[in-house]
């Protein structure tokens, strides 16, 4: 007489998509990274599959580069603003992923 093991199947993993990973995201904070050297860290509230966001309690960070006119040098310079809440343009958008963590 043989001893039979059952084992049960594994559940497909919650993403199965790539959108998935942004609806795991909702209504927690996110990093968005945007055309034109822009950052944002918010709260996701919604999207769509366009990537089109909306997020509160936003810092957003703008990045500029300019070059001095006598020594050519690059000068990076960066401005923060915060918003309450902000519709984000998908076509816009090149990364969506939770914030980054800066190591304690």
């Amino acid at each position: 007489m043989t001893e039979e093991t059952h084992t049960t199947p594994v559940e497909p993993a919650a993403v199965e998509e790539p959108l998935d990973l942004v609806r795991l995201s909702l209504d927690e904070r996110i990093y968005v990274k945007l055309r034109g050297d822009r950052e944002l860290r918010g709260k996701l509230h919604a999207y769509d599959g366009h990537l089109n966001m909306v997020l509160s309690e936003v810092e957003e960070t703008i990045t500029i580069v300019e070059i001095n006119d006598e020594t050519y040098e690059e000068v990076i310079r960066t401005q923060k603003r915060t918003l309450e809440m902000l519709f984000v343009r998908g076509d816009g958008v090149i990364l969506v992923s939770p914030p980054v963590r800066t190591g304690s």
